[in-house]
């Protein structure tokens, strides 16, 4: 068999789905066809190799490759399959090479080959770049798609490099016709894939700016991404990114202009220098080309896959790297000359993109013409959005002139907004530095504030409020001393001391409403109602607040406050899931507006769990958690955004009672720098209890309870967490009760407070007392289905425990009102609980158990829709209507491996095997 091309990467990234689906179809042992398109370096090669990496031993696997020029070379992808094979027979071998014999018959031996070589064992049958076969071979391929047996048939090919000359042409459409053929698309990275991709090739996470960079640089191919790296073995991705290319890498893009008359080969030359956007008119310009004559050769270069019609009259590079590769060939001076001539093009058309003036501007050695277009376009891009871009433009621009306050507070906005807190902090700093005004100054200050916060730089956060104080006191009533009050309450409303954020946000407010100040008014209201969220007496009015000012926000193009605003309302309990759903997208959109990633990526993905959790759905949870943790897990992240969703994973983990995975994610938060101190010594200790080490438990506890003394809030939430897990291990009653003595204070009192009361009484074997509490929560809006549930399970519990309480609350008697209502309490649990799991649904079990009731995952003895919760109903009656999980998750706004879940759950409770059989059983119903 022929060895298959390895990558630099030791793990595969971003071809999980993918691999799935050709596993399945290889595991089910049935005839199947899988077409596999994408690009050169794509990946098919790889993706192929894992799975041959996963079939069992038994499987027989065929792998034949046609090369460039195997058009006139018959039978050359069986050839390159059997090659040194010695149990092909050689009379047959020779039969299948004799051009003497007639086609029929030459194809006849090609199918014995094969049919000897797999006989009736399993098999996976591959041929590779099929876009260079020729006819035999494509002839081959459709023969075996027709057998019947236990095999997959595997064909890759490049879609842009067939033509309807090309066997494989044909082939295709055939095969479409007369085969239910699995047709499997590789797409380019994401962004986020890359820097997976370069984590798991240097053994170390890459800065989110590096990723970006390199992502750029290849169009995300993890072809020329790993040709990169190996081209500089050991450098890591922040030394990587301003490599030259490989000599090996650079030879193969330049091939691709190589034969080019001279005519195109000029024009492709001022294309490079012109960058990855090439408008028509502005190259035609710089080329000196007629419009006929750019006509043509433009054509002719979009046909070989150089470059790609990407807008009306704009054009680039397929792949960054081609431009870069024709660009390093050029002299010095002849890059300068095309800079200087695009430059003059562009400021005599009154360019509207300063980004481009700014580059070329650079380019020609025009510094003034570049630091005004750096201004121009830093605040443009800020305004649409483009962090990343506002970021380039501005560090280009400081590279000439680097006390600009202009330029370093859009360096300063853009570092942040795009997650880079390290460079966020140095640009701030300069700019707080240097201002010269106290407009600047108060500006400044009000950014490091929430740098320095997200950084976990708590000690420079206290300095910078105290220097706002000062400042304050300095400068007469008016915008900024207003807007030096909005810094306060932001830094007093993150660091928890919600009187003083109160405070100056209501000063801050009377002096934007005395002086007419807009933006500062909705900045302070956003601090307000933030603050007011965090108050029981006072949440609904914080959560009137912000709904109220994010259309105004919205209107103002304010977009990073009406995302902030928006990510306070959807951590709320939903009164509504769909309206909760809808704020939720709304969020991310204006948070992508702002190019405020950490909302519009980490905050998302956290939403979407938080929804799943309020719809009961435990698997539906930890998926949204898994897929934005593995969008951040490639990145090299500080401050909160470390590991943002590591806490959340590993909690819900613990409640699902995944141990193995949490104590991964707990290993893996040990390595983050500055996690609260609470959070460690929580899981730790959580995860002691689940496992029932009491030893490991009760040493873990001490550290807990030191960082409990000095957390400075409380919440009832932590508390029941922790206490449960307490309470199921037996934990003693006097650690039990200094740890339920840290946990809660006089100022916790919620509905959470009454269930940990509850639960300790249940514990103490004051089961009236206890009854009482879980009875009086028990529809308590702010807990959520899982832990309502818990709640009535308790109540269960307890009125089996005690006949007399429930006698006292029926009028009966006896055990039989006990058993009666500890009955009704586990059918309201058994509901709530559906979609979860874990040790709740485990303490259910054991409730059910002693009342003699059938298990709750036994089969349901409603059938048909009527068994369905009224998420599945609604799922299914969609999936009736035709909607794959792609167009189910766009229109319930979840993600498809959530839709997934949700096909499957019904899928089981319908006790069906088909998408057509739960129509047919919707419309029935």
């Amino acid at each position: 068999m022929r060895t298959i091309r390895g990558g630099a990467s030791p793990v595969m990234i971003g071809r999980g789905s993918e691999l799935r689906r050709l596993g399945q179809l290889a595991s089910a042992r049935e005839p199947a066809v899988a077409i596999i398109a994408g690009e050169p370096g794509i990946g098919k090669t790889r993706l192929v190799q894992e799975l041959l990496e996963r079939l069992s031993p038994d499987t027989v696997v065929l792998v034949g490759q046609a090369e460039p020029g195997s058009l006139s070379r018959p039978y050359e992808v069986l050839l390159d399959a059997i090659d040194a094979r010695p149990e092909v027979d050689a009379e047959q071998l020779a039969a299948l090479g004799d051009p003497r014999r007639s086609p029929v018959e030459r194809l006849h031996t090609g199918l014995a080959i094969v049919s000897d070589l797999v006989g009736d064992a399993p098999a996976v049958l591959v041929f590779e770049d099929l876009h260079w076969a020729d006819s035999e071979s494509a002839a081959l391929f459709e023969r075996i798609a027709d057998q019947r047996g236990p095999r997959l048939l595997i064909g890759t090919y490049r879609p842009d490099e067939v033509t309807r000359r090309q066997p494989v042409a044909g082939l295709l459409a055939r095969m479409e016709r007369r085969h239910a053929v699995t047709h499997v698309r590789l797409d380019r990275l994401s962004p986020s894939q890359t820097a997976a991709m370069l984590a798991a090739a240097t053994g170390a996470p890459a800065s989110p700016r590096a990723a970006a960079a390199l992502h750029h640089r290849t169009g995300g191919n993890p072809f020329f991404l790993e040709e990169l790296l190996r081209g500089f073995p050991g450098l890591d991705s922040e030394a990587l990114v301003d490599q030259p290319l490989p000599w090996s890498l650079a030879d193969v893009l330049r091939r691709q202009v190589d034969d080019l008359d001279p005519v195109s080969h000029r024009i492709v030359e001022a294309a490079a220098v012109l960058g990855q956007r090439i408008p028509f008119d502005l190259l035609a310009g710089v080329a000196g080309a007629t419009e006929d004559e750019l006509i043509g050769v433009l054509r002719d270069l979009v046909t070989r896959g150089v470059l790609v019609e990407s807008g009306e009259d704009e054009f680039a590079f397929r792949h960054a790297l081609v431009r870069e590769a024709i660009a390093e060939q050029m002299l010095g001076r002849q890059r300068r000359r095309l800079h200087e001539a695009a430059l003059d093009v562009l400021l005599k058309g009154g360019a509207s993109d300063p980004a481009l003036v700014a580059h070329h501007a650079h380019g020609a050695g025009r510094y003034d013409d570049m630091v005004a277009a750096a201004r121009r376009g830093t605040a443009l891009y800020l305004s649409i959005g483009s962090a990343y871009q506002a970021l380039q433009l501005a560090e280009l621009g400081l590279e000439e002139s680097p006390d600009d306050s202009d330029l370093l507070a859009g360096a300063a906005r853009a570092a942040w907004l795009a997650g880079l807190l390290d460079e966020a902090l140095r640009y701030g700093r300069r700019w707080r530095d240097g201002a010269d005004t106290t407009t600047y100054r108060a500006e400044s200050l009000y950014v490091l504030v929430r740098i320095a916060w997200e950084s976990r730089e708590f000690d420079e956060m206290r300095a910078m409020t105290r220097h706002i104080e000062t400042l304050i006191a300095q400068l007469p009533p008016g915008a900024d001393q207003a807007r030096a009050m909005t810094a306060i309450a932001q830094s007093a409303y993150l660091l928890d001391d919600l009187d003083a954020a109160l405070l100056w946000s209501d000063r801050a407010l009377a002096l934007a409403d005395e002086f007419d100040l807009p933006l500062v008014r909705l900045a302070a209201l956003v601090e307000k109602g933030s603050t007011l969220t965090e108050r029981p007496d006072r949440a609904a009015e914080g959560r009137e607040i912000l709904a109220g000012l994010v259309d105004e926000a919205e209107k103002a193009d304010e977009w990073v406050l009406a995302a902030r605003a928006l990510n306070h309302l959807v951590q709320e309990p939903p009164a509504s899931p769909v309206e909760q759903a809808e704020r939720l997208e709304r969020m991310r959109v204006d948070a992508e507006r702002a190019g405020f990633e950490s909302l519009a990526v980490s905050s998302y993905f956290q939403g979407r769990a938080r929804l799943a959790m309020w719809a009961g759905d435990l698997a539906a949870a930890i998926a949204a958690l898994e897929e934005g943790r593995e969008q951040d897990r490639g990145y090299r992240r500080r401050g909160r955004w470390a590991d943002y969703h590591g806490v959340f994973l590993a909690g819900l983990y613990l409640e699902a009672t995944e141990l193995d995975k949490a104590e991964r994610v707990i290993a893996d938060l040990v390595a983050v720098p500055d996690n609260p101190p609470t959070t460690i010594p929580g899981l730790a200790f959580h995860l002691a209890c689940r496992r029932g080490d009491l030893a490991r438990a009760e040493a873990t506890l001490d550290q807990l309870l030191t960082a409990l003394a000095a957390q400075t809030w409380r919440s009832g939430d932590q508390a029941h967490d922790l206490i449960s897990a307490a309470l199921e291990l037996g934990l003693p009653q006097p650690r039990l009760d200094s740890l339920a003595g840290t946990l809660l204070d006089d100022n916790t009192w919620d509905a959470y407070r009454t269930l940990v009361d509850a639960q300790l009484a249940e514990a103490r074997g004051r089961h009236a007392e206890a009854l009482a509490g879980y009875l009086s929560i028990a529809e308590a809006p702010v807990i959520g289905p899982a832990i309502r549930g818990t709640i009535h399970v308790g109540a269960a519990r307890c009125l089996l425990a005690s006949p007399s309480a429930s006698s006292a609350s029926s009028g009966s008697s006896g055990s039989s009102a006990s058993s009666a209502g500890a009955s009704a309490q586990v059918e309201a649990a058994t509901t709530l609980l559906a979609g979860w799991g874990g040790w709740r649904v485990a303490q259910l079990e054991q409730v059910r158990a002693r009342l003699g009731m059938a298990p709750a995952d036994a089969p349901p003895a409603v059938t048909g829709p009527a068994a369905l919760t009224p998420r599945e109903r609604e799922v299914a009656v969609l999936i009736s209507d035709g909607l794959t999980n792609s167009e189910l998750a766009r229109r319930l706004y979840i993600s498809p491996k959530t839709a997934a879940v949700h096909v499957s759950n019904i899928l089981r409770k319908l006790g069906v095997s088909s998408r057509t059989e739960v129509g047919d059983l919707v419309r029935r119903g």
